[in-house]
């Protein structure tokens, strides 16, 4: 079968999988028909003006676009559809290009992703088309920034607060969160909100490098925002990975969460260390901070709590039909929850999470006992006792869209 033979909808359908600018250079001008495809309008709402496909091109990306295709693009096409896009997805190769062309009329939602930190500075400060277009309409605004050798983890908070001073209509902003695999953190130490407008921001997704970084957070100019979404990389220290003790959330994340009274979402993912205390569970949830937030209508969230017993000092561990019994009755959505406690043991581990799961990432041990994670791309298994051969079996029917697998386990497996 020829492909001019295909329906428009299957032909519309293959464009959507195709690299935009592949298909704007190759596919404009064959025939009346394609111009028309290519050209509709509901096909251009959207622009991604990327080559990037995967994993691997996200952080390794060198350009194998022809300057003279782009220019020509920007040249002979822009023109013709820029009163059409609505949204727009640009690498710092293609705004090189793309913010020489046109006068974005109708654009909202601008996406800058795998720029380079003092590129994407250069353009926020010196390129008259972004900052008018920030100034003036995006309402949407995602960023993403590489990691570079000399700057592999983290970023001061240069960009950040100028974004914010552009952006007079901003509602929703992405900050460095696009791509939880960057492992690349925002730092807002030594900063002063003292001379920020008031933003009128709505909902910000950010990567933050401590959770001193997200109570300063706090303290900005945000009076609008209704939903706060934070990946915290650290507690304390930023030159090592830690989970929370039991004294940073007891002193700093429950504290932290009491602030967000106004909040309308709140999406939490911990895993906590404890040595004298229980369980995180339900009761533990809503009156330490849950019973504050009067106005929330969405909570999301994964817990993981694990206890070590210290000093030969025991204390009975709650079962899992007891963490169930936790959340009745508090307004708690679906909730699912599997424990760990071996008698024998010295430590414990409980798992709580809201249904349906909602993370692109999930640690499972032994104790699991199934369900569906569709969104689940990266899993972590953690040895308490010796794997399964059930255990493998659960992964590889709840988890139908893994992408990475880690295996922590010191022990060998059980069966065959």
């Amino acid at each position: 079968m020829n492909i001019l033979d295909l329906p428009n909808e299957i032909l519309f359908i293959i464009f959507q999988k195709l690299n935009m600018i592949d298909v704007f250079y190759s596919c404009i001008k064959v025939n009346r028909r394609f111009n028309r495809l290519v050209l509709d309008s509901f096909f251009l709402r959207d622009l991604n003006m990327t080559t990037i496909n995967d994993i691997n091109s996200l952080y390794d990306q060198t350009s194998s676009t022809d300057p003279k295709v782009l220019s020509r693009i920007c040249e002979k096409i822009l023109p013709r559809i820029y009163d059409q896009t609505y949204k727009l997805t640009l690498n710092e190769y293609s705004a090189k290009y793309m913010f020489l062309a046109s006068n974005y009329s109708k654009l909202y939602s601008l996406s800058l992703i795998n720029f380079q930190k003092e590129i994407l500075h250069q353009y926020l400060t010196d390129n008259l088309i972004l900052r008018d277009l920030l100034t003036n309409q995006i309402t949407h605004l995602n960023i993403d920034i590489k990691n570079t050798t000399e700057n592999r983890f983290k970023i001061g908070p240069e960009i950040f607060p100028k974004i914010l001073s552009l952006c007079k209509n901003l509602t929703v902003l992405n900050f460095c969160d696009m791509f939880p695999e960057r492992n690349l953190v925002v730092s807002l130490a030594d900063f002063s909100w003292n001379h920020c407008i008031p933003s009128t921001l709505i909902k910000l997704r950010i990567q933050l490098s401590t959770l001193a970084d997200c109570l300063h957070l706090l303290d900005g100019p945000f009076v609008c925002l209704s939903t706060l979404i934070i990946t915290v990389t650290f507690t304390f220290h930023t030159t090592e990975y830690k989970n929370p003790t039991a004294k940073d959330y007891d002193d700093l994340i429950v504290p932290l969460l009491r602030r967000m009274i106004n909040l309308e979402e709140l999406k939490l993912y911990l895993s906590v260390d404890r040595s004298y205390s229980n369980y995180i569970d339900g009761i533990q949830l809503y009156d330490q901070f849950l019973i504050y937030m009067t106005q929330l209508k969405n909570f999301t969230f994964y817990i993981k709590t694990e206890i070590s017993f210290m000093d030969d000092i025991k204390f009975e561990l709650q079962s899992n039909e007891e963490i169930q019994h936790s959340f009745i009755g508090r307004g708690y959505p679906l909730v699912a929850s599997y424990v760990n406690s071996n008698p024998f043991a010295l430590d414990g581990a409980c798992y709580i999470y809201s249904l349906p799961y909602d993370f692109e990432y999930f640690k499972v041990d032994n104790s699991f006992q199934g369900g569906a994670f569709h969104k689940v791309r990266q899993l972590t298994m953690v040895k308490r006792i010796p794997f399964t051969d059930r255990l493998f079996q659960l992964i590889s029917q709840d988890f139908p869209f893994l992408e990475i697998l880690h295996v922590c386990n010191c022990w060998p497996q059980e069966g065959n």
